[in-house]
């Protein structure tokens, strides 16, 4: 827990009372106040609230990353297997893949340039 969110709450808490103290005693100063403080203390914790989010969201991330840096190479090693396995199973299909991946890759880099705009346009 956040030590915003722990400041909030007594603010927020705080704030209450001071505008019930306003209400009863009919002092419209005194209530305005406790209500901003009230507005205050919940700002306050909202922004702790959110700053706890962010925090088990980066732990949750750093988490991730580290098992995917550990299992990495397992799992590039299974793979490259898969992919050899089927290679070996079929290696017409595989060439014929191969193949249109190259051809794809051809058209994009062997792509016209766009023309550029015309400055000025003859409206006659």
């Amino acid at each position: 827990m956040d030590k915003d969110r722990i400041a909030g709450s007594a603010k927020d808490f705080a704030g209450k009372v001071e505008g019930a103290v306003g209400d009863m005693a009919g002092d419209a100063k005194t209530q305005a106040a406790g209500r901003a403080r009230e507005a205050s203390g919940t700002v306050q914790n909202l922004y702790g609230q959110a700053k706890d989010v962010a925090r088990d969201a980066t732990d949750a991330a750093v988490g991730y990353a580290k098992d995917a840096y550990e299992n990495s190479g397992d799992t590039l090693r299974d793979g490259s297997q898969a992919v050899a396995r089927k290679v070996q199973d079929n290696p017409l299909g595989a060439l014929l893949v191969a193949g249109g991946i190259g051809f794809a890759l051809a058209l994009l880099m062997t792509r016209q340039p766009r023309r550029p705009t015309p400055r000025w346009r003859y409206y006659g």
